[in-house]
């Protein structure tokens, strides 16, 4: 099955029975997961791993690698490597974690030139990305380096159709001093914003904000290939999903439009279902609509309020977001009524982002709901597989594992954390899609997975 049908297939088919216990039967394609004995990650028999980043690495700049690997995408590079861009969730508090340890004086200028916010050059923003280039057929990091430097909490992303990769940070901080895991934390730029990175990047790239798409505690990003709109999530309580439009298609920071999904003839619709009764079904599709956002670049960190009141559709803590390039799925990690999770998908309109887009809108539907009962739990990081389904990333209290939901809306274990407490993120295939990476965030692990995928 083509996945670009995937969202179709399963909102026809889905249905609650098929969320139960009784998907844990052994997949014909992907079987029963078996111990490590590497005590990393429980994979099916015949599946293998081979570890491409570890936090505290020497890399090829002469920096370590950074701590709590989060969200990341893959790129095709030269003569078959692949390109990883990955991002690490790291506020300034926690230099003894960063790329420099704790020793910010030391670098050479040129390096904190590039520094988004030096922190008075005592505190820098320690988050950012890192660029690693791996060979699959000799399964070895080739070169690994600091691509993004001076940010903070950079949780997840998202690829661009023009290979680069959309860095968010997960924060809302303005310039001053506060204190953080008991230290005093100097900043002299604000935080909240996206950052570009070029999968081309051979070091440390400008670290410049686009300001147009929003300032609020970003979460994913994903690109759709026909117009260049950007769809971001948000990780509060009361989120929305947003569309960045920009004037020039691949060059956002030319400026653009942010404007918030709705829910035609249901203003401020909330979407959590955390009563009982709930107020979507699984399956159930709603005609949509995109609201203008101004001031879209404020200090007063009210972007989500002012669009809901504007009468924007509200979502559980949005998180993890994929594309097949026309489609989108997201997730809002504690979303329903066991506050275990819901998966959203987003079929965009034949006319979307034009003037007469509400002749046919775009659709809103519930794809799957956790329970109690369900392999899913706490959906994060999500990405399409190659062979039709999604994979999904747990971030809930143990056992984080991946979670495949089939068009028909069955769930199976497609890995399993069951050697420490830290969630898996950055799910994301090469681009010939025979190999599955993942991170186990914390302290920070790159793990590329090989094994008899389905076709």
């Amino acid at each position: 099955m083509h996945r670009r049908r995937f969202l179709q297939n399963l909102a026809v088919a889905l249905s609650a029975p098929s969320l139960t216990l009784a998907s844990r039967a052994a997949d014909a394609r992907i079987g029963p997961l078996q111990t490590d004995s590497g005590s990393l990650l429980d994979l099916p028999e015949g599946y293998r791993y081979t570890v491409v980043s570890r936090a505290g690495d020497l890399m090829s700049d002469g920096l370590r690698v950074p701590y709590a690997h989060d969200g990341m995408a893959a790129f095709p590079g030269e003569a078959g490597r692949i390109v990883l861009v990955c991002n690490h969730e790291l506020s300034p508090a926690y230099g003894q974690n960063s790329a420099f340890t704790d020793s910010f004086e030391s670098l050479p200028d040129a390096v904190k030139a590039k520094f988004y916010d030096r922190g008075d050059d005592k505190t820098p923003g320690c988050g950012g990305t890192t660029t690693t280039i791996y060979n699959p057929a000799t399964r070895e990091t080739e070169k690994q380096f600091l691509s993004l430097a001076g940010t903070e909490l950079n949780c997840a992303g998202g690829p661009t159709p023009w290979a680069s990769w959309l860095s968010c940070e997960e924060c809302f901080e303005s310039p001053g001093t506060s204190f953080s895991a008991a230290r005093l934390v100097a900043r002299e730029q604000s935080h909240g914003y996206v950052f570009e990175v070029p999968a081309s990047a051979s070091g440390l790239v400008d670290p410049v904000p686009i300001k147009a798409m929003g300032r609020f505690e970003h979460e994913a990003t994903a690109t759709h290939e026909s117009t260049g709109i950007v769809y971001m999530t948000e990780d509060r309580h009361h989120s929305l999903f947003y569309r960045y439009i920009p004037r020039v298609r691949g060059d956002l920071l030319q400026g653009g439009k942010l404007q918030a999904l709705a829910i035609e003839e249901q203003p401020s619709f909330k979407t959590h279902n955390w009563s009982k009764a709930g107020v979507i079904a699984p399956g159930e599709s709603f005609a949509t609509r995109w609201i203008d956002l101004d001031n879209v670049d404020s200090d007063d960190n009210d972007l989500r309020l002012r669009g809901a009141a504007q009468g924007a559709a509200m979502f559980a803590r949005g998180e993890g977001l994929c594309t097949d390039g026309e489609n989108f799925a997201f997730t809002c990690t504690i979303g329903g009524a066991a506050r275990l999770g819901q998966v959203f998908a987003y079929q965009p309109s034949p006319y979307e982002g034009e003037a007469n887009e509400q002749d046919a809108p775009g659709q809103l539907t519930l794809v799957a709901e956790a329970t109690h009962e369900s392999i899913m739990r706490n959906a994060d990081n999500i990405t399409f597989a190659p062979w039709g389904d999604l994979i999904v990333c747990e971030d809930t209290s143990s056992h984080c594992g991946l979670v495949g939901i089939r068009p028909d809306g069955s769930q199976y274990q497609l890995a399993d954390n069951a050697h420490s407490n830290s969630e898996l993120a950055g799910v994301c295939f090469s681009p010939d899609g025979k190999t599955l990476f993942v991170n186990i965030q914390y302290p920070g692990t790159t793990l590329a997975i090989t094994g008899p995928f389905p076709t």
